[in-house]
C-alpha cells in the first residue's frame, strides 16, 4: 500500500517547502538501517531542490541527517531514548503494529513522542500500520446506507493502529461499482472464489461481487473506481457523482481505513491464491499475516468470542473413542495434573494440522503418591490400533494446598523415566511459541546430576490455537474433530475460558466455568503436534489398516503412496521420523 513510501514523500515536501525537525520511528534498528535510510538518501539525492540542503560529512550518520538546516532522526521503538530527549515538529511513526506495547517499560511509543510536540504549534503526528489482531463487526450506517466497519469495545481489539484509528474520524475508502454506479466499502467479505478450488484455480476465479446489484467485478475496473473513490466518514453521505456531504465525527484525530483489495500493486487473483494457500496449510498465524497484510483487516485465531458448548459437541464424528483414523499419522496426550487425579485427552494428527480426538478421561488417584504415575505410565505404553503415543506432554502448573509442591517434583521424576513424556509449563506471554530450560531436581527436590528438560508454553498462542480450530471451514483441511462418544462435559471444558485483552494490551484467559481440564489439554496437544512438527505431515499420508475379513492391510496402496510422499518430504525437508514411523507400521 505505499505507507512507508507515502512517510518518506510527506518528509520530503516539509523539508523542500516548510522545514521543521523530523523525527521517523520505525519498527526495528534494521529496518531503519536498512530500508529506510537507504530510500530517504534516494529521495534526497534525486530531488534536485533537497540535493544541495543536505549536510554531508560529520553532520550525516545512519540515524541523522541535516537536511534544511533542521535534523532528521530515524528512531526505532526499542529504544526510549530518542523518543522522548528530541523536540521535533513532525513524527511519523511507520508499522506501529510491530513494536511493543511499552518501550523498555516506559509507555506506548506514540504516546512518547507525542510529547516531541511541545514546544510547536503546528506539531503534527502521523501513525500508519497493518492492523493484527481483534474482533470487529460490520453495521450499515444510516446516513450513507454504507456496510462500515463498527465500533467495537477495546478490549475486542488487540491492535494499537485500530484502536488509535477508532479514536478518529474513522475514514472508510469507498468504490462505484463500475455496473450500478452505487458506492460501498470493499472488503474481503466481497471477494468469490471457488471454495473447494486449489489455490491457482481459486485465483484465476477471483472476483468481487458488488453487495448492491451482484455483478462481478475484475481487476480491470480498479482503475477507474480508484480514479472514483473516496473517503467517507461516519454521519457522512456520498452520491453517485462522488460527492461527499455531510461532517464527520468530532476529534482532534483524523483517521483513514482501506482495503488491501484497492491496491494498484496486487491482483484480485494474487490475493486469493496466498489466502488459500495459508488456509491449505492449516497454520492459523499464517492466516492471520495474509488477512492482516493482504485486505488491511482484523483477524482473531482465537475465531472471536467463545463458543457455545454445542458448536464443540457438533465437531463430532462418526468413529468411536480408541478409534485411530486412517488420516493420523502421529498420536499425542495432553495431560493436566489435579491433587486427587490426572485429566487426559488423546490426540490423533495429519497433514495440515488436522485431528482427531482419540481418547478423553481421568486416571483417579493422589498425584503425591506412586499408584497413579504408574498408571499413567502404563496407559502412555499401550499402543492405540497399533499406533503409540509419540508426545506426551505433562502441566507442571498445579500447586496443592501444601508448603511443598509434591506433584511437580513428581512430574520432573516421571519424565525424567518416560521416555515420551515432556514436563511443560504455560507462560502468559512469550515472545514465541515455546522454548526450553534444563530442570536439575528429583523426586525430593534434590538436585539431580543429570537435568531433565522443561518446556515453557506460549499458553496465549496455543488457546487462541485451539478456539481457532472450532470455527475452521469445514471445506478445507486442518479441522478439529471429535469422536461420537466425547462427553457434554468435555464439550463445555473446551469453551470454559474467554480471552481478553487489558488496557495495557496484555491478553488474559478468564475462566466462565469451573473446569477447564480438557482445554488444558487440548492446548498441550496442539503444543505437542508443533514441537513434533505435524505441519510437515505430507498431504495424503494415511495409516496402513487391516481388513476384519482376511487380516491383510486393506489400503496398502494408500501406504506405498505415502511412503514415496515421505522419501520426496525427507529429501526436502529432513524429516526421517515419519518415514520411519511408517516403516514400524
Amino acid at each position: 500500500m505505499s505507507k512507508t513510501e507515502t512517510a518518506l514523500n510527506v518528509m520530503g515536501s516539509r523539508l523542500d517547502q516548510r522545514p521543521c525537525p523530523m523525527i521517523y520511528v520505525g519498527p526495528t534498528k534494521d529496518f531503519n538501517n536498512d530500508q529506510l535510510e537507504p530510500r530517504f538518501m534516494d529521495l534526497v539525492e534525486q530531488s534536485a531542490s533537497l540535493r544541495d540542503k543536505l549536510a554531508r560529512g560529520k553532520k550525516s550518520k545512519k540515524s541523522r541527517k541535516v537536511v534544511s538546516g533542521v535534523p532528521v532522526l530515524f528512531a526505532w521503538a526499542g529504544s526510549s531514548t530518542p523518543l522522548k530527549s528530541t523536540p521535533a515538529g513532525l513524527v511519523l511513526v511507520d508499522e506501529r503494529d510491530g513494536m511493543e506495547a511499552s518501550v523498555q517499560g516506559e509507555g506506548d511509543p506514540v504516546e512518547l513522542v507525542e510529547a516531541r510536540g511541545d514546544t510547536y504549534a503546528d506539531f503534527k503526528l502521523g501513525v500508519t500500520s497493518t492492523p493484527t489482531e481483534g474482533n470487529v463487526e460490520t453495521e450499515i450506517d444510516e446516513a450513507s446506507q454504507l456496510e462500515r466497519w463498527r465500533l467495537a469495545d477495546k478490549e475486542q481489539v488487540q491492535s494499537p493502529i485500530w484502536r488509535l484509528w477508532q479514536e478518529g474520524t474513522r475514514h472508510e475508502w469507498a468504490w462505484p461499482c463500475p455496473h450500478c454506479g452505487e458506492y460501498f466499502v470493499p472488503r474481503f467479505k466481497h471477494l468469490s472464489f471457488p471454495e473447494k478450488a486449489d489455490p491457482v484455480k481459486a485465483g484465476a476465479a477471483a472476483h468481487l461481487v458488488c453487495p448492491t446489484c451482484g455483478c462481478e467485478i475484475t481487476d480491470e475496473h480498479k482503475a477507474a473506481m480508484n480514479a472514483a473513490g473516496v473517503y467517507v466518514a461516519p454521519g457522512q453521505t456520498v452520491a453517485k457523482d462522488g460527492t461527499v456531504t455531510g461532517q464527520p465525527p468530532e476529534t482532534n484525530t483524523v483517521s483513514f481505513w482501506v482495503s488491501g483489495l484497492c491496491s494498484p500493486f496486487q491482483t484480485f487473483s494474487k490475493r486469493v491464491t496466498r489466502y488459500v494457500e495459508a488456509l491449505q496449510t492449516g497454520d492459523a498465524e499464517r492466516v492471520k499475516a495474509v488477512v492482516n497484510t493482504g485486505f488491511g483487516e482484523l483477524f482473531s485465531i482465537g475465531g472471536g468470542e467463545v463458543a457455545d458448548w454445542r458448536e464443540v459437541a457438533a465437531l463430532r464424528e462418526d468413529y468411536g473413542a480408541r478409534e485411530v483414523p486412517v488420516g493420523a499419522i502421529l498420536i499425542t496426550c495432553g495431560i493436566d495434573v489435579q491433587g486427587d487425579r490426572l485429566v487426559y485427552a488423546t490426540r490423533g494428527w495429519g497433514a495440515r494440522f488436522e485431528s482427531w480426538l482419540i481418547e478423553h478421561g481421568e486416571i483417579f488417584g493422589e498425584t503425591d503418591k506412586d499408584q497413579v504415575w504408574g498408571d499413567l505410565e502404563l496407559y502412555l505404553s499401550r499402543r492405540i490400533e497399533g499406533e503409540p503415543i509419540a508426545r506426551a506432554m505433562i502441566d507442571t502448573g498445579y500447586r496443592p494446598g501444601r508448603k511443598i509442591a509434591v506433584p511437580v517434583n513428581r512430574v520432573y521424576e516421571f519424565c525424567s523415566r518416560v521416555a515420551s513424556a515432556r514436563a511443560c509449563k504455560g507462560r502468559d506471554t512469550l515472545d514465541k511459541r515455546f522454548y526450553a530450560s534444563r530442570i536439575e531436581v528429583d523426586l525430593r527436590g534434590k538436585a539431580k546430576k543429570t537435568g531433565l528438560t522443561l518446556w515453557h508454553l506460549n499458553t496465549d498462542y496455543f488457546k487462541k490455537w485451539v478456539h481457532g480450530r472450532l470455527h475452521w471451514p469445514t471445506d478445507q483441511p486442518g479441522r478439529w474433530f471429535l469422536h461420537r462418544d466425547a462427553t457434554e462435559d468435555y464439550c463445555k471444558q473446551i469453551v470454559s475460558e474467554v480471552r481478553i485483552v487489558r488496557p495495557s494490551g496484555r491478553p488474559e484467559w478468564k475462566k466462565i466455568r469451573q473446569a477447564n481440564h480438557y482445554f488444558d489439554c487440548e492446548y498441550l496437544n496442539a503444543a505437542a503436534a508443533h514441537m513434533e512438527r505435524v505441519d510437515l505431515i505430507p498431504d495424503g499420508a494415511s495409516r496402513a489398516v487391516e481388513s476384519q475379513a482376511t487380516g491383510a492391510p486393506a489400503q496398502a496402496q494408500s501406504v506405498a503412496q505415502t511412503q514415496t510422499m515421505i522419501a520426496a518430504a525427507v529429501e526436502r525437508r529432513s524429516i526421517a521420523s515419519y518415514a520411519q514411523r511408517l516403516n514400524r507400521r
